[in-house]
């Protein structure tokens, strides 16, 4: 079965799609990351600036994993030999397979009793922004495509 004519786009409309994978869930990450800071600051206010810390350190890590994502889903979606691909063609089925891990781990940690706030508030502000950032980037590719 040939599932490019499952909702043919062509390939800057791909990397569209993949912004909007990678920048919608970083803003709302980095937003609720941002919330549990405020509420972390309102109650010890001393722990805030080891949690800002903590967010520098994840975010740059995870920059520099995504980092290998962006440039390699690129390349992908622009050496496409097809004009036109499935909508659903801007991830290969490793990307599908890691998107979903991701979105379940960062659900179920949400629902875990007893998780202090203390952790969101470090982990969230730098995944929120390295999520953002490599959405950002795939813009980058959007425009000059």
């Amino acid at each position: 079965m040939n599932t490019d004519r499952i909702l043919p786009v062509n390939r800057k409309h791909l990397l569209l799609m993949q912004v909007l994978c990678w920048l919608a869930p970083g803003i709302k990450i980095l937003v609720t990351g941002i919330q549990s800071l405020m509420k972390v600051n309102a109650d010890h206010p001393g722990r805030v600036w080891w949690l800002a810390l903590i967010a520098v350190a994840v975010a740059v890590s995870f920059s520099l994993m995504f980092n290998n994502f962006v440039k390699r889903y690129t390349e992908r979606i622009l050496t496409f030999p097809e004009r036109k691909k499935s909508l659903f063609a801007f991830l290969d089925l490793h990307g599908y397979i890691l998107i979903f891990f991701m979105m379940g781990l960062g659900i179920s940690l949400k629902f875990i009793p007893g998780m202090p706030v203390e952790f969101f508030a470090g982990f969230y502000p730098g995944l929120g922004t390295a999520l953002s950032i490599a959405g950002v980037r795939y813009f980058v590719s959007w425009l000059n495509a």
